[in-house]
């Protein structure tokens, strides 16, 4: 049958580019229009309208022909008063709906915000951009605002228009490549997104990068959200966070992914609130005083671990709402323990409706794949040289620490972002500017990060995991350094974890894998991380690593921990590991808190109370991580025994800890180590303890020196060491010579602060959903 005209094609051509969806300011065809003969023209485009008018002023509005806009013409004096009028609307069932005109809104993002944008210096560019809900002239609404310089039209869509790009398209304000839109009426709870057409007509429909909260996966529409009116009770932790001498204080990270440590009996999700009672319970009954949550910003991916996140300004839905996140954060501040974040400027996803191609071009990564795309992750890499770019990664990580109280970052893959040939062959990447291979960008955004972050929130912690041999990473910008908190030492844990592998019977062979990284161990502020790397893609768990039969295993495992929690640096442990968990993490289930109806397993979490209990009351064992005045060696040259001794001391060198390990099953009686001081040392720890499941050789509480002369030193004490097993012994000058070492056979740990002995189990709490703690 023939076609009729489209009457909608004689349109002048502003709004048939309105109909069309494609007009790049419809402010200046939509809305109130003042001629200078003293009429007004008004203009609403209504998709669900069968007639509209505007009640207050009597005035009906008219369809133009074959579209779905409407107008008006007439005396400018019939709108006398209506600045902000209200259209109503009756579709073709006979509802009504009415809306305040968004089109008399004038702009509302300041001129000043728009130009720190474009320089990279908005520090808290999330104030303006994403949607924040607003009051304009006595209207209620919500004010929307995105970065997309490469798009010719972008419009907010969402439940209340019906996800219509049409209805309500944003103006752009200038060179800066920001669009905004104040749409009166909306609340608190609605969805929405952005639709895009980019200069070659596709159209794209994203999310907001700078959104606050999003739907649970596998939906991910952004909700508007009302300010918080959460209570923070936390003010006392954070006085004290800015004012505390971290770099000489006991830190012990428990490194947590929140959706594989509890989950409720029918294996769904605990919320935010709920997971925070259980791990501040259970991080003070074991004696952590830090957290590491694994990514919780948005990401779509279970199976990512949050590592490819897409909401860089929102807390995953999957564990509750925003202020459920704040109230998590709240809960673990009251009980003394700090929240550190894994966030991820390294990469992102290349989810369409994500930051890739944001605009329709290469806008928050690079366009060359040799410089944009990380091929063994699949995942694209952040343009660090893009003021806007680097505004947003920067606004974000000051967003967790203001609105959240988060009390630092773990930056997620360092080592890719600093380097331009990271993982890539030749040819398969572009040198810098001088022709090596650095990231002359990536590492100015970093220093400005670190920068930033330290002076708008004292005490904070940037910790950077990074697996190179670059200079400086923890040490201050002003100098020359990156300007992180401190460093993952990645070199010592895969050189011990490689040594606790091989069959003691071999070991002497690798003695140097232990004592290689005194050679660098104060280059950096290090943290020694046993993570959730070590337990995944075939790797074992961190008991099934030892070799051995299970007795072995144990003991080998309590001797690791015990290695660790004396070595210079601070200490992470990641969830399981701190029981014993017998297979590998399972990012889909929680973790096997079953094992704690098992003797051994209860030993490992007992020692490792015990272990942060002693690190933590003895200054010698945290006061000088990070300097060689807290560290001497006794003998790093025993292979043949595989046995390994140094000394720990305080800042004020007054307190002193020998600390002596065996790497063999084979017990060693009378092993003579030299001490820098008489008196007498007494063993604060000793992993073969049978509280621990151990064999029980020890030191019957202690030794006196002797002035015998052994390694260079005037004094030494002969000492019991244990099968697989290290001994702490803390020197007490004041004890007399006289006292005899004739205490009972014991290797129990130090008393707790009351002055009573530790439990003598695990002490294991019911769960919420019976399940063991």
């Amino acid at each position: 049958m023939p076609i009729g005209p489209n009457p909608s094609a004689s349109l002048p051509e502003p709004l048939l580019r309105i109909v069309e969806a494609r007009h790049h300011d419809p402010f200046g065809v939509l809305g109130r229009h003042d001629l200078d003969d003293g009429t007004a023209t008004v203009r609403a485009f209504l998709p669900q309208a069968e007639r509209a008018r505007i009640n207050e002023a009597g005035i009906d509005l008219m369809r133009m022909p074959g579209t779905d806009l409407f107008t008006w013409e007439g005396p400018a004096d019939q709108l006398a008063g209506q600045t902000h009028y209200r259209i109503t609307w009756y579709d073709r069932q006979g509802r009504v709906g009415s809306r305040c005109d968004p089109y008399t809104f004038g702009p509302q993002l300041g001129d000043f915000d728009l130009h720190l944008f474009g320089e990279g210096r908005h520090w808290h560019a999330y104030r303006f951009l994403g949607s924040h809900r607003r009051t304009v002239d006595g209207v209620e609404g919500f004010q929307f605002a995105v970065w997309a310089p490469g798009a010719h039209r972008v419009s907010v869509i969402g439940d209340f228009n019906d996800w219509d790009g049409r209805v309500h398209p944003m103006r752009v304000r200038g060179g800066s490549g920001v669009w905004e839109l104040f749409i009166p009426d909306l609340t608190p709870g609605s969805l929405y997104k952005y639709e895009l057409r980019d200069g070659g007509g596709n159209v794209h429909v994203k999310i907001d990068p700078y959104a606050n909260a999003f739907q649970e996966r596998p939906d991910n529409a952004c909700i508007l959200t009302a300010p918080s009116s959460y209570h923070w009770r936390d003010a006392d932790w954070l006085t004290r966070r800015a004012k505390r001498d971290w770099q000489h204080s006991p830190i012990s990270v428990y490194e947590v992914h929140l959706g594989s440590w509890q989950r409720k009996a029918d294996g769904s999700f605990l919320n935010y609130r709920e997971i925070a009672k259980r791990l501040a319970e259970y991080c003070t009954e074991i004696g952590f005083n830090y957290v590491e949550l694994l990514p919780i910003t948005e990401h779509p991916l279970d199976a990512s671990w949050g590592y490819q996140a897409t909401g860089y300004f929102a807390p995953t839905a999957r564990f509750g709402t925003p202020d459920d996140f704040r109230a998590f954060v709240d809960e673990l501040h009251r009980h003394d323990i700090g929240v550190l974040l894994d966030w991820v400027p390294a990469h992102f996803p290349r989810d369409t409706t994500a930051l890739a191609k944001y605009d329709g071009t290469a806008l928050y990564e690079h366009a060359d794949p040799r410089q944009g795309e990380h091929k063994d992750w699949g995942t694209l890499i952040f343009n660090y040289g893009r003021h806007e770019v680097k505004n947003f990664l920067l606004s974000s990580a000051l967003y967790w620490l203001a609105e959240y109280h988060i009390d630092g970052l773990r930056v997620d893959a360092v080592a890719s972002m600093l380097y331009l040939d990271y993982s890539r062959e030749d040819g398969e990447w572009i040198p810098n500017k001088y022709g090596g291979n650095e990231n002359l960008d990536a590492v100015d955004f970093l220093r400005q990060l670190n920068t930033v972050t330290h002076e708008q929130h004292p005490g904070s912690l940037m910790v950077a995991e990074e697996s190179t041999a670059w200079p400086q990473v923890s040490r201050p910008t002003y100098l020359g350094g990156l300007g992180f908190s401190m460093k993952w030492n990645m070199g010592w844990m895969h050189d011990t974890l490689s040594y606790m592998e091989k069959d003691p019977i071999y070991r002497h062979y690798h003695h140097d894998l232990l004592t290689f990284g005194l050679l660098y161990a104060f280059t950096e502020n290090f943290v020694l991380p046993f993570s959730h790397d070590e337990v995944v893609h075939g790797k074992k768990s961190m008991l099934d690593k030892m070799p051995g039969d299970a007795w072995q295993k144990f003991a080998s495992l309590r001797l690791l921990y015990t290695f660790m929690f004396t070595y210079p640096g601070k200490k992470l442990l990641f969830q399981g590991c701190e029981f014993g968990q017998g297979q590998e993490w399972n990012f889909d289930a929680e973790v096997d808190w079953y094992l704690l109806e098992r003797p051994q397993h209860q030993g490992i979490k007992q020692i490792v109370r015990d272990l942060n209990q002693l690190y933590q009351q003895h200054p010698a064992l945290h006061e000088v991580d990070f300097d060689s005045a807290g560290f001497e060696w006794i003998d790093c040259h025993d292979s043949s025994q595989s046995v390994l001794s140094y000394l720990r001391k305080s800042k004020d060198g007054k307190q002193i800890v020998a600390c002596a390990f065996n790497f063999t099953p084979v017990p060693r009686e009378n092993y003579r180590i030299g001490v820098p001081q008489p008196g007498y040392y007494r063993e604060a720890m000793n992993s073969d303890a049978e509280l621990y499941g151990g064999s029980n050789v020890g030191n019957r509480g202690g030794v006196h020196a002797e002035p015998v002369s052994w390694m260079g030193r005037s004094h030494s004490i002969p000492i019991a060491l244990p099968p697989l097993a290290g001994v702490v012994m803390g020197h007490e000058p004041g004890v007399p010579a006289d006292t005899p070492d004739d205490s009972p056979l014991s290797a129990e740990p130090l008393a707790t602060e009351d002055g009573s002995p530790p439990a003598a189990n695990g002490g294991d709490v019911e769960g919420d959903d019976g399940g063991q703690v």
